[in-house]
């Protein structure tokens, strides 16, 4: 069954988000990941912690394949990038 992810992200250092951006799509896609939609100032109606500078919606084949792109060795690297360019929450979430 199809899953969405909710990523959200509060920027902290935009040269290593840049970075980790360029590589996200491909990280992605060898789990059968997808960006669905993105926005880099999303309209934010509550928060409980610091308000995200940005997010996306992600979509995975399962909920395997979502939890398999974030424990991926191989992805290490660039799952570093994203952590040191921001803090991120990431959600997945039924489709």
């Amino acid at each position: 069954m199809t899953v969405q992810a909710l990523a959200m992200i509060t920027v902290t250092d935009r040269e290593s988000l840049g970075a980790y951006r360029e590589k996200a799509a491909e990280a992605l896609a060898k789990h059968g990941g997808s960006v669905v939609a993105a926005d880099p100032a999303p309209l934010i109606l509550e928060a409980a912690v610091d308000k995200p500078d940005m997010a996306a919606l992600l979509s995975f084949p399962n909920a395997d394949a979502a939890k398999a792109w974030r424990e991926d060795p191989a992805l290490a690297d660039i799952h570093a990038l994203r952590n040191k360019g921001g803090k991120s929450t990431i959600v997945v979430l039924p489709a």
